[in-house]
């Protein structure tokens, strides 16, 4: 639970970045219905979709690209982790003025990060409802379906990245022994001393927590 003051702004719209790991995607404004807060989906919301270099928003992609990010997954105490591969981050204007005025601050607060239920929008045609029980991947424009292809590879690029990172870094005191673990009895076996059973055995329980 975070504890974060309310933004009046709020009924403005807030905006999101669509991110693959350090990149973001798209940037997307997403203002509430007249007279509500909340900009979800389904609930009369207006989007307005812009490119990641969109002029409107380049001294807050600057802050949290270049400022932000590099720290974000240490302040959030998970220093050893990767960013997310496909992840949202919900920005909220927090000019102290009143809705509607001019800002005289160019300040944002995150409002929310996303990375457990964030979708492929462009994949939306495959989706089987009530009214489309027989969609597929071939319902996806060509054009969509271009779009969904570049997201999917570029997150693809960054696991490949994230994993070839973790070559050079040394395991942690505990790995390390387990490795050693490992390796000893799949010596025992390739040598004879142990059954491929036993060593079987032996390595389900190394696992066995």
């Amino acid at each position: 639970l975070v504890d974060q003051r309310f933004c009046p702004r709020i009924v403005e719209g807030e905006v999101r970045m669509n991110m693959i790991g350090d990149t973001c995607t798209g940037i997307i404004h997403k203002k509430p219905k007249a007279g509500g807060i909340s900009a979800v989906g389904g609930t009369g919301s207006i989007y307005t979709f812009y490119k990641p270099d969109a002029p409107e928003f380049a001294t807050l992609m600057s802050d949290f690209t270049e400022k932000d990010l590099p720290t974000l997954m240490a302040n959030l105490e998970l220093p050893n982790e990767p960013l997310p591969l496909w992840w949202t981050a919900d920005f909220i204007n927090s000019d102290p003025g009143k809705p509607g005025t001019p800002c005289t601050v160019d300040k944002w607060i995150v409002g929310e990060f996303n990375c457990s239920c964030v979708g492929i929008s462009k994949c939306l045609p495959a989706y089987c409802k009530a009214d489309t029980p027989n969609a597929s991947f071939f319902d996806i424009p060509v054009k969509d379906l271009m779009e969904a292809t570049y997201l999917g590879n570029l997150m693809g690029q960054k696991a490949l990245g994230i994993l070839d990172s973790t070559k050079t870094k040394a395991p942690s005191p505990a790995a390390a022994k387990l490795i050693t673990r490992i390796e000893a009895v799949k010596g025992a076996v390739s040598r004879g001393i142990l059954s491929k059973d036993e060593g079987s055995s032996m390595m389900s329980k190394l696992f066995d927590v």
